[in-house]
């Protein structure tokens, strides 16, 4: 059992293999399993610290004493089947129809990458959390999932939302590389964009998924403060994109 909690509150930094896996990733935005090995890099002790900010709220303590696997709500059709036109529910269920993406998908990228034993600690719950809320949050953002600067864009957003150092290490080897590339100080405003936006909204990992999906759309993102992506979109309609970066989702 120690050496169990050991390995999920370890908090050092492994800057070597974070830089090999952006490279990779780099080269690859396909190569979802380098944005885990980053993680794994140079995320060490940002679980425990959410968590214990989660446990300071009365609506976070509700959530951690459930200790819901998300996966499983995000994988039960009939569960998503429920929400009506106009939800965060029913767009999330668009989303997935039309990526083809699914939670259970990514926890197996994660899996592959960090081992397939589910360890049985807050802090690995608390992560695994943070890993289905994903695509959740490609939705209330704007920020698209299977498009380079849409997944850099909400890697910024991530990284304002959750300090992990390893989304900021990500998103500031994209902006880096973007310097090389056409139209790239578009994709480097439109990514401070994302962070912007990540300060600014509240903070998601109190939210109950199932409350949220029942509500509308454009009525979540007004209380909880994610303003509509402009930088992002002008990014795109200028035909600004990166060559490369963090694809975090899988089908």
């Amino acid at each position: 059992m120690a050496a169990q909690t050991s390995h999920v509150i370890n908090t050092r930094r492994d800057w070597a293999g974070a830089f090999r896996a952006v490279r990779h990733l780099l080269r690859d935005p396909n190569d979802t399993p380098q944005v885990f090995r980053i993680m794994a890099a140079l995320n060490g002790g940002t679980a425990a610290k959410n968590y214990q900010r989660l446990l300071r709220t009365e609506e976070g303590g509700r959530i951690a004493y459930r200790r819901q696997e998300l996966v499983e709500i995000l994988t039960d059709r009939e569960f998503l089947n429920r929400f009506e036109p106009g939800t965060v529910g029913a767009a999330y269920r668009g989303f997935l129809d039309a990526t083809g993406f699914s939670a259970e998908g990514l926890a197996d990228v994660s899996r592959e990458v960090n081992g397939q034993r589910r360890l049985d600690h807050p802090y690995a719950w608390f992560g695994r959390r943070e890993r289905d809320l994903h695509d959740i949050w490609h939705v209330l953002t704007g920020y698209k999932a299977n498009d380079p600067l849409g997944e850099l864009c909400l890697v910024a957003f991530s990284y304002a939302q959750t300090n992990g150092l390893g989304w900021g290490f990500i998103a500031l080897s994209g902006m880096l590389k973007s310097l090389r590339e056409v139209n790239g100080k578009l994709v480097r405003r439109a990514v401070r964009e994302g962070y912007a936006h990540g300060r600014a909204a509240k903070w998601l990992h109190l939210e109950d998924i199932e409350s949220l999906f029942a509500e509308p759309i454009e009525t979540a993102r007004a209380r909880l403060n994610i303003a509509h992506p402009d930088a992002y979109l002008a990014a795109k309609a200028a035909g600004a994109d990166m060559q490369g970066t963090a694809q975090t989702a899988s089908a």
